[in-house]
């Protein structure tokens, strides 16, 4: 399977605006990443590429960013994403899960101190919300239920003032950040219908590929 080859911030928000959930990295589905269909001389050279480009793209609300795809990095549209907000929470908001005792106690903590916060960069979050270990997995789990985003990635300071690193993370609430109209919008559906259209969407740009691996892979 091939899709068009990125050469741009421009052509990354067409790509994913069309596919609905673009991996960053390769995965067991063969050419379905960012990686696979990048001009190499974006990738890991000095010009600027996608390592800038996602920051770009989640600001303007082009793209949602997050680890939304087997607890890692992915794009997804703003097409694709209530549909995926419906089926990670399973019918759920925040409040509920708790109340139902779904919630580990260390992403409450997370996420009850994102709520007084947010947008908050992830090291800032790491240090203020109280959990000792497991902040990573942590914040994996919640933006995997869509519950935490990244809406941008705010980068150190050189005594030059240049911008150097791979960039913090500045992680909000899709409802802060993109609306409650958007992670609602596909509330008409069951999280089972709206893992079926995901699934059927992206089956159409990747035939090839079995409705059954698509959505294994999206579990």
């Amino acid at each position: 399977m091939r899709f068009p080859c990125v050469h741009s911030a421009d052509e990354l928000a067409e790509l994913v605006s069309g596919i609905g959930i673009l991996p960053f990295f390769s995965c067991k589905i063969p050419g379905w990443s960012l990686e696979e269909n990048i001009d190499p001389a974006f990738w890991f050279t000095a010009q600027e590429g996608p390592w800038e480009w996602k920051g770009q793209l989640a600001r303007e609300k082009r793209v949602v960013y997050g680890r939304f795809f087997q607890n890692k990095n992915a794009f997804v549209s703003l097409t694709c994403f209530p549909d995926l907000c419906n089926y990670r929470r399973d019918g759920y908001d925040f409040e509920g899960r708790c109340d139902d005792h779904l919630v580990p106690h260390p992403d409450k903590l997370l996420m009850d101190w994102m709520e007084r916060n947010a947008p908050a960069v992830s090291k800032a979050a790491r240090r203020g919300c109280g959990v000792v270990k497991g902040y990573d997995a942590s914040l994996t789990r919640l933006q995997m239920q869509t519950f935490l985003v990244n809406r941008d990635f705010v980068y150190d300071v050189d005594r030059h003032g240049k911008p150097y690193g791979w960039g913090n993370a500045l992680l909000d609430t899709p409802e802060r950040f993109l609306g409650q109209d958007i992670v609602d919008a596909a509330g008409v559906y069951t999280p089972a219908e709206s893992l079926e259209r995901i699934v059927r969407w992206l089956h159409g740009w990747m035939p090839d590929v079995s409705e059954e691996a698509l959505r294994k892979a999206l579990k």
